[in-house]
C-alpha cells in the first residue's frame, strides 16, 4: 500500500521502521556499557517450557544495531534500484518479514524461539532469493539455499533440544552462566557438531559454500542485505552467543 501510494519515496517512508527501530535500541547503550543485560520473557508455550524470551546484552545490541541500521539503508537503496518493478511491493514484504525475523534471532533468550526465527530467516531468505521467480536460474538458486539452510536448521533444533535437556532449561542465559552443565555432559559432542552444521551452513562456510554464489541471482539490494550483512553472520552470531557454554574444548578448537 505504501508503495502504491507513495511511488519514488515508499522505499524513503518504509526506512522509518527499522530507523526508528535504530534509535530505540539505541536507549540501551548506556547500560549496556555498564554490563546490564535487559531480559523480557512473555509466556507462549508453558508445558513445553517455551517462552517468547529476548535478551539485550553487548553482542545482542550490537547485532541488532547492524540489522536495524544497515535495513534502513537497504529499504531506501532498493526503492531506487527497483524503481518502477511491478513487484516492489513484494519485495517491500518479503525483506519486512526477513528483518524481523533477523532481529528476533538475535534477541533470542530461549533455545526454541530463537530455531523459530532461524528458520524464518531461512523461509525469508528463500523467497528475497527467488524474487526474480520468471527466471530459471533464481527459483533453482533459492531452492538450493532453502534445502541446504534448511537442513543444517534441523541439524541445529537437534543440538538446541539436546543442549536444552543437558542443560536442564531452554533459557539461553541460564544455560551460559553454567557452562559445566553442557560441558561435563555426555551429550556435549553431539551438541556441539550439531550447533556447528547449524551455523556452517547459514553462513556457507566449506564444505556447505556452494549455495551463496549462486544465492547472488538475487536484485542487488538482497545481497548487500542477507549475503554481506546479515544472514550469514547468523551462524557466526549463533557461535558467538553459545561459545560460553561450549568453548574452551579441545574438540572446540580442532572444529
Amino acid at each position: 500500500m505504501v508503495n502504491r501510494y507513495a511511488r519514488g519515496c515508499s522505499g524513503w517512508l518504509l526506512a522509518l521502521v527499522p530507523i526508528g527501530l535504530f534509535v530505540y535500541f539505541s536507549t540501551f547503550a548506556s547500560q549496556v556499557f555498564q554490563g546490564e543485560s535487559i531480559i523480557l520473557s512473555y509466556p507462549w508455550v508453558t508445558t513445553l517450557d517455551i517462552h517468547l524470551a529476548f535478551l539485550v546484552d553487548g553482542l545482542s545490541l550490537m547485532m541488532v544495531l547492524i540489522v536495524t541500521g544497515i535495513g534502513a539503508l537497504i529499504y531506501i537503496y532498493g526503492g531506487g534500484y527497483l524503481k518502477g518493478d511491478p513487484l516492489l511491493g513484494r519485495f517491500y514484504m518479503y525483506l519486512s518479514l526477513f528483518m524481523a525475523a533477523m532481529v528476533g534471532l538475535v534477541l533470542a533468550n530461549n533455545l526454541l524461539t530463537l530455531f523459530i526465527f532461524w528458520e524464518l530467516t531461512s523461509i525469508s531468505s528463500y523467497l528475497l532469493i527467488g524474487y526474480k521467480h520468471n527466471y530459471a536460474d533464481s527459483r533453482r538458486a533459492a531452492l538450493t539455499a532453502l534445502f541446504v539452510t534448511g537442513a543444517g536448521g534441523l541439524a541445529l533444533l537437534a543440538g538446541l533440544v539436546v543442549m536444552g535437556i543437558a542443560g536442564g532449561t531452554l533459557d539461553i542465559s541460564t544455560i551460559l552462566s553454567n557452562p559445566e552443565s553442557i560441558q561435563q555432559s555426555s551429550l556435549y559432542m553431539p551438541i556441539l557438531i550439531l550447533v556447528l552444521l547449524g551455523a556452517f551452513t547459514k553462513s556457507a562456510q566449506v564444505p556447505f559454500h556452494f549455495w551463496l554464489p549462486g544465492a547472488m541471482a538475487a536484485p542487488t539490494p538482497v545481497s548487500a542485505y542477507l549475503h554481506s550483512a546479515t544472514m550469514v553472520k547468523a551462524g557466526v552470531y549463533l557461535l558467538a552467543r553459545l561459545s560460553p557454554a561450549l568453548s574452551g574444548t579441545e574438540a572446540w578448537q580442532t572444529l
